[in-house]
């Protein structure tokens, strides 16, 4: 038997307030039509709900057990209404920002600064993976934003181009390519050990095609699953790598690491944003694909004249 829940809520209702009366100016409905209501329900679960009497209602032994039960369920109902209510917000609730790997670590962090200072109230939830799994996430509605390093075949979800990525050969200090006074021929990397990302990466697929077209083919390959971990071993001597521009600033700056341009080849890769066709975004992620559709210096600026604008 299934209950009827509006039924169930104008017994509870009556219940709760011990009128009809009182219940029918609650539901804003006419007192018979809760009398008829509540005399249907008990028709429908097959016993006496309430007794009546001058002094008003109260409920029977079966009217008080299925009066647990139904604040129990309408207490559900108002937690439900209430997340729902904040997650249409900006004020309160979360985000979930799924992103491979570079983008997780080199791209995104200052704009997940500006979107906390400008919405302390949205809890964010950061899942770093590759591009696969992260394209799985989002087909299984567990994060709500997904930014990738490669292109995704996936019939339940879409692929919109985000921002151009450049990608350069890195050598350690020591290396034959870090004196060259040039570009460096891409045949030479046939004579090297070439790091890779793990299976699954974006950046991986992106370079085995760019060597592909260019007909070479590295003498070893060695795999490790990240980014950080090649610019370590580069930096040791262990072989070259081919990364994102932005992921070795920091150790070109240290003279920890060469970037050589190679002659004839320039390696550049879209990176994409996934989206799930039909699902409806929630506030706070509308927010944030607007924030990294712009420049962060743009989003900088725009606080700063904010400020300026507050103090005039």
């Amino acid at each position: 038997m299934s209950l009827n829940l509006h039924l169930l809520r104008l017994f509870a209702t009556v219940v709760q307030t011990g009128s009809f009366s009182r219940a029918a100016e609650i539901l804003s409905i006419s007192q018979p039509a809760i009398s008829k209501g509540v005399r249907d329900f008990e028709l429908q679960v097959g016993c006496r709900l309430l007794d009546r009497t001058r002094k008003g209602v109260r409920p029977t032994r079966e009217g008080q057990a299925l009066a647990r039960h139904a604040e129990t369920l309408f207490a559900a109902e108002r937690a439900a209404e209430d997340e729902l209510r904040s997650l249409r917000s900006l004020d309160s609730g979360s985000l979930r920002v799924g992103a491979s790997t570079t983008i997780a670590t080199y791209m995104i962090p200052e704009y997940l600064g500006i979107f906390h200072r400008t919405y302390p109230g949205i809890d964010l939830h950061i899942v770093t993976a590759n591009t696969r799994d992260i394209a799985d996430l989002m087909a299984r509605h567990e994060i709500e934003i997904a930014l990738v390093e490669g292109p995704v075949e996936d019939d339940s979800l879409v692929s919109e181009p985000w921002r151009t990525d450049v990608m350069s050969l890195i050598v350690g200090p020591l290396h034959r390519f870090a004196s060259s006074k040039g570009p460096v021929d891409c045949r030479e990397l046939e004579q090297e050990i070439l790091i890779v990302r793990e299976p699954g990466s974006g950046s991986r697929e992106v370079v085995t095609q760019a060597l592909a077209a260019q007909r070479v083919e590295p003498l070893r390959t060695l795999e490790i699953g990240g980014t950080e971990a090649i610019k370590q071993a580069v930096a040791a001597g262990v072989g070259v790598s081919i990364v994102s521009t932005v992921a070795v600033a920091d150790q070109v700056r240290l003279g920890r690491l060469n970037v050589i341009p190679l002659k004839d080849l320039r390696i550049e890769r879209m990176l994409w944003q996934l989206k799930t066709p039909g699902r409806l975004d929630i506030p706070a992620a509308t927010a944030f694909e607007r924030m990294i559709r712009e420049p962060v210096g743009e989003q900088a600026e725009r606080k700063r004249a904010q400020v300026r604008l507050r103090r005039d």
